[in-house]
């Protein structure tokens, strides 16, 4: 396909998991693609530029090179994030302002110094990584949980905010998804192995979902072929969300 030819996108935490399956498949369809990461380590066809989304002026900085290197922006996908464990008693008040200013202003920031520049396009379109947490009781995911559920309602509110701007706001929510950040979480448990399997056994599907199957929903609220869906979340959770199957005998 190459529904996005001619469109500029920019990812955020687009170096790895997620985001770099998101920027190279945006790129296989025709995009010029532009990668803000801590780490922008991206391959050749993408263009790597450094941004801390918890620093405004870092942010300001790296949207505005990016808009400066593609000719414009079309295409936002707000995917950078971080992750957090335990009950609500489990973090402290730095690691709480921590997650929320990552997870939640960071896409505020971003998305607010994208502003002007998706104003200019016929096709803008904001993607906003969310997660399954934010409609379902996960143990163990509190703070994690609350970040992401703020990012379903931003995402509602953006919708509406910009209907007259043209600007259409989308999010996924993922299950958990097999990347290297839930490695490095599998990793530090008792039992790795347990662990993968009490994970994969929670999705209806009985696997994790692979990065490049959210990279294909996050593509498909992305293009213009998809220009009357704004405001919607599209889940790509195993069935977790809505299945409800009978336990295996």
């Amino acid at each position: 396909m190459t529904d996005f030819h001619g469109l500029n996108a920019v990812v955020t935490g687009g170096a790895s998991g997620i985001g770099l399956a998101t920027a190279g498949l945006l790129a296989a369809r025709g995009a010029s693609v532009a990668v803000l990461d801590l780490n922008p380590e991206v391959p050749g066809e993408l263009a790597g530029f450094r941004c801390d989304v918890t620093d405004d002026a870092s942010v300001v900085a790296a949207v505005a090179a990016a808009a400066d290197a593609l000719g414009g922006i079309d295409v936002l996908v707000n995917n950078a994030g971080i992750g957090a464990q335990g009950d609500v008693s489990a973090n402290g008040d730095d690691e709480w302002h921590r997650v929320l200013d990552v997870n939640v202003v960071g896409m505020a920031r971003v998305s607010r110094a994208a502003l002007a520049h998706l104003r200019r396009s016929e096709a803008a379109a904001i993607v906003n990584t969310c997660s399954i947490a934010a409609w379902a009781g996960l143990p163990g995911r509190a703070l994690y949980s609350a970040s992401k559920g703020a990012v379903l309602a931003l995402t509602l509110a953006m919708a509406t905010d910009h209907l007259a701007d043209g600007i259409r706001v989308n999010c996924v929510c993922p299950g958990t998804v097999d990347t290297p950040w839930v490695g490095r979480l599998l990793d530090s448990a008792e039992d790795p192995a347990a662990e993968r399997a009490a994970l994969r056994a929670r999705q209806p599907i009985g696997r994790l979902v692979g990065a490049d199957e959210v990279a294909n929903a996050i593509a498909y609220l992305a293009s213009p072929l998809s220009a009357s869906t704004t405001g919607s979340t599209l889940a790509v959770d195993g069935g977790m969300y809505g299945l409800r199957p009978r336990p295996k005998n």
